[in-house]
C-alpha cells in the first residue's frame, strides 16, 4: 500500500515508489555494490562514511557469497562504526529508538518494547541487545536474509499498530537528513508519549512544507518572532531557529523561534543568531 498521498509533503516521497534492495541470486558486482551502499545508509541513519570507516572484511565476505544481508546487517550494527556513531554518546533509549528505526524499520509502538530492551541490555549485553532485532520473527517475516531493512514505519500493513506512523515522524526528519545532524541531539523522541500512552502530531522535515520543521521540547508550537521585517525589496525569510540564548538573568535557551527577516538584513540576522548560539534549523521564503 502507498505510504500517503501527502507523501510530498511529508518528506517520504522518496520512499513511496522505492524497490526494496534484495540481494538475488547470481547477482552482479553492481547489485552486490548497491546492496553495500542500502545497507550503510540505512544502518548509519544517513550519516556520512568515509572510506577508511568502511567494514572491508565483511564487504568481501558478501561479495565472495560467504555472507547473507542479513548478516552483514548484523555485522554493522555490532561494529565499532556503529557504537560510535549512536551508543558511546547517546542515551540508551534513544538507540533503542535508532535500533528500531535502523534494524526493524519503524518506531517503538509502546513502552514496554523500550524497557524489554533497556531490561536486555543491562543483563546480556550489546550484541545480545542487536540480535534480539536480527533474529526476531518480525525481522525474519519482513526482511529475511537478502533484503536490506527499510522504513515500514511509514506504510500501513498487519500486525502494526498505526500509532507508529505518527512516532515514525519523530524519528524520521527527512530523506537527506542524518540521525546524527538533527537538531535535538542525543535526547530520545519518543519518552514522553511512550511514557503517556499518547501520540504526537505529524510534523514534516523542515523544507517539505511551510510548518515547523523542529519540535520544541514540550511538544508545542514554538512562538513566533516577527522582528523588523522591513527592507527595500519584497523579499523576506523565515529563519527557524533552536536553542536560543535569551538574554538577561538567568541565561535560558529557547527551544524554538521564528524570525522573519528581509533579504538585505538576511546575512547580519544569520550572524547574530550564532553569536547567540543558536542553530539554524531551516530558511525558507516567507
Amino acid at each position: 500500500m502507498a505510504i500517503t498521498a501527502a507523501a510530498s509533503r511529508l518528506g517520504t516521497a522518496a520512499f513511496s515508489e522505492a524497490p526494496r534492495v534484495e540481494l538475488r541470486l547470481n547477482p552482479t558486482k553492481e547489485d552486490v555494490e548497491a546492496v553495500i551502499r542500502a545497507v550503510y545508509r540505512q544502518l548509519l541513519g544517513n550519516d556520512y562514511l568515509m572510506a577508511s570507516e568502511r567494514l572491508t572484511s565483511a564487504e568481501s565476505l558478501l561479495r565472495d557469497g560467504n555472507l547473507t544481508v542479513r548478516e552483514f546487517v548484523r555485522s554493522v550494527a555490532k561494529s565499532e562504526l556503529y557504537k560510535n556513531k549512536f551508543f558511546y554518546n547517546n542515551f540508551q533509549t534513544r538507540l533503542i529508538e535508532l535500533n528500531y528505526k535502523h534494524l526493524l524499520g519503524r518506531a517503538p509502538y509502546d513502552e514496554s518494547e523500550v524497557v524489554y530492551h533497556l531490561d536486555l541490555y543491562q543483563n546480556k549485553g550489546y550484541d545480545t541487545e542487536i540480535d534480539s532485532y536480527i533474529d526476531s520473527v518480525e525481522y525474519q517475516t519482513n526482511f529475511g536474509d537478502n533484503i536490506v531493512p527499510y522504513y515500514r514505519g511509514f506504510e500501513t500493513q498487519t500486525g502494526q499498530k498505526t500509532v507508529g506512523f505518527n512516532r515514525m515522524f519523530r524519528l524520521y526528519r527527512g530523506y537527506a537528513n542524518s540521525d546524527r545532524a538533527q537538531v535535538e541531539g542525543k535526547n530520545p523522541r519518543l519518552a514522553r508519549e511512550l511514557a503517556n500512552n499518547s501520540a504526537s502530531s505529524i510534523i514534516g522535515p523542515s523544507g517539505s512544507n511551510a510548518n515547523w520543521g523542529y519540535r520544541a521540547s514540550s511538544d508545542v508550537a514554538p512562538q513566533k518572532n516577527l522582528g523588523n521585517a522591513v527592507g527595500v525589496g519584497d523579499r523576506v525569510y523565515r529563519i527557524e531557529v533552536s536553542g536560543l540564548l535569551s538574554p538577561g538573568y538567568p541565561k535560558v535557551r529557547r527551544s524554538s523561534t521564528a524570525f522573519f527577516v528581509p533579504y538585505e538584513r538576511l546575512s547580519d540576522k544569520l550572524q547574530q543568531l550564532q553569536r547567540q548560539g543558536g542553530k539554524i534549523v531551516s530558511i525558507n521564503p516567507a
